[in-house]
């Protein structure tokens, strides 16, 4: 009877053990998910939480964009970067539909193409 029992624990044990393949998938896979936290390039392994908040961070930044445009407030080299996905190398930057202006060192306006003075359409 003792070894009836042996048998038993013996083969459950078994059924709760990784094969070499699944430890080598689950360690390949934690490695990936760790890049993929310091790299963008591995950006296909984030989950779909990663997809709301990359929702939020658009939402609020057409709401700031929004903001910046209805209220004329003058805005720095790094917002007016961030605001439209490009860091603003002329005096004047057009992008998707906006118009960056400079105004002085490092003040900006922001404004839509068709409201400001267009620069590259004569």
């Amino acid at each position: 009877m003792v070894t009836s029992q042996k048998k038993a624990s013996d083969f459950s044990s078994s059924e709760n053990e990784l094969s070499p393949d699944q430890t080598l998938g689950l360690v390949s896979l934690s490695l990936m998910q760790k890049l993929s936290q310091k790299d963008p390039s591995f950006s296909w392994l984030v989950d779909d939480k990663s997809d709301q908040s990359n929702l939020k961070n658009l939402r609020d930044r057409l709401e700031l964009t929004a903001l910046a445009i209805n209220t004329g407030a003058p805005l720095t080299t790094s917002e007016v970067s961030i605001l439209m996905g490009a860091k603003p190398g002329k005096s004047k930057i057009e992008r998707g539909g906006l118009l960056a202006t400079k105004v002085a060192r490092n003040v900006w306006k922001l404004s839509k193409l068709g409201q400001g003075s267009s620069y590259y359409r004569n």
